[in-house]
């Protein structure tokens, strides 16, 4: 966080971590339930650090994608009145059905953008071009786990801080990505389709990085903590459960969040990830809405679940 001032059939429409499992080679970070007296809203994708990312088996159209439609329609509009604006796309990677609520805005993507660091930097290794030391791979894990800006930064600098940037639109084919216009790395812009598309081509292995290296991370996605050190709030932490791991709390998901204070007058919170035991669903949604951080998280939560009431797709 940092404080501030394919195969794709679109259907277009108004879009606490329980326990770390570690069995074999899988890591897994799954929600909790909601709980009695108020709803509790959670990520896991089963993969390990070497483990291949094999595309899932064809299979028939989900029924958590019946009736999404007018779902997303309906959590935008209750958002709206809550005062926020929220973008959203899931993508069924199986039928290649997407399904969006319209709104394409541009986003600062945050500590989203740790994915795209670790992306190059992991082609890089795997090319032969540098080499991690153990120092920088926990680096690397904490960066995408705990979202550590430390560790961005220096990943950043040191491969070239906005190339990165264009690396990376190039090879997925980002095309509404652009690099950041200051080279600070948390105000690189993108869409959630574009996002959704990044997740779809990092499982396929289509956009160019090994499917070791795209195991590493999807695996840290997956072991995804609470809370992040965010030195611009108080007490230094942050939650980072919003929207997808406390919305989808009774699916695994893999989860890369992003938050950000001030954007003009709104608090900006970004949740994106894989979904579903075997990688099924890819899921984005953003925020922007003039209120407090912690009413803020409370109505990007509440849209996933209007979306996918129960917790599951």
């Amino acid at each position: 966080m940092r404080r501030r001032r394919c195969r794709l059939v679109m259907t277009t429409a108004a879009v606490s971590v329980g326990a770390l499992v570690i069995s074999g080679c899988e890591a897994q970070v799954y929600g909790s339930p909601p709980a009695p007296e108020g709803p509790q809203l959670t990520v896991v994708a089963p993969l390990g650090t070497n483990a291949p990312l094999p595309e899932a088996p064809p299979d028939a159209p989900a029924a958590g994608f019946t009736g999404l439609a007018s779902r997303e329609r309906q959590a935008t509009t209750e958002a709206a009145e809550a005062g926020a604006e929220i973008t959203a796309a899931v993508l069924d990677r199986n039928t290649g059905e997407l399904v969006t609520n319209g709104n394409g805005m541009t986003i600062a993507i945050a500590s989203v953008v740790k994915l795209f660091i670790a992306d190059d930097l992991l082609l890089q290794v795997s090319k032969g071009q540098t080499t991690l030391s153990p120092e920088d791979r926990k680096s690397l894990d904490v960066m995408l786990r705990a979202s550590d800006d430390s560790a961005a930064e220096v990943f950043w600098n040191r491969s070239g801080g906005s190339a990165i940037i264009n690396r990376v639109i190039a090879r997925y084919g980002l095309g509404s990505t652009r690099a950041p216009g200051n080279g600070r790395w948390f105000n690189t812009i993108s869409t959630a389709t574009d996002l959704v598309r990044y997740y779809d081509m990092l499982l396929a292995g289509t956009g160019g990085l090994p499917p070791e290296q795209a195991s590493i991370i999807l695996s840290n996605l997956a072991a995804s903590t609470p809370t992040a050190p965010d030195g611009m709030v108080p007490g230094g932490i942050y939650p980072q459960r919003f929207g997808i791991p406390e919305g989808l709390y009774d699916e695994p998901v893999a989860v890369k969040q992003g938050w950000m204070c001030c954007v003009g007058a709104d608090w900006m919170h970004l949740s994106t990830g894989v979904v579903g035991p075997n990688r099924r669903y890819v899921m984005v949604i953003g925020s922007m809405q003039a209120a407090g951080d912690d009413t803020a998280r409370q109505t990007i939560t509440q849209a996933v679940k209007t979306m996918f009431p129960g917790g599951r797709i």
